[in-house]
């Protein structure tokens, strides 16, 4: 890994902390997952009755169908909802979908 290797991961944290913004504005307390070891990249935590986030982050691109089946297949408990939210470049409101 290069420059683009590091250009590629400080942008993936940047987006990271733009997902946590925009939960954190809307009631959640956030946190990234340890260095993307995990599953899912955030943990948003939502008061109660808003239940419990798993955000995977993407730039520009959906999950290729490997990561798709990993994150399909990580059971989670009925007040957890898994998303993924897309940054696309030069647009400021990110696409979400549940898993």
């Amino acid at each position: 890994g290069g420059a683009a290797a590091m250009n590629s991961k400080a942008k993936g944290n940047r987006q990271e902390h733009r997902a946590m913004a925009y939960w954190e504005a809307r009631g959640y307390r956030c946190s990234r997952s340890a260095a993307s070891l995990g599953v899912f990249d955030c943990i948003c935590i939502g008061r109660k009755g808003q239940g419990v986030l798993l955000v995977q982050v993407k730039s520009n691109r959906w999950p290729r169908s490997a990561e798709m089946q990993i994150l399909r297949e990580f059971e989670v408990d009925s007040c957890c909802c898994k998303l993924i939210m897309r940054y696309r470049d030069r647009v400021k409101e990110p696409d979400i979908v549940e898993i």
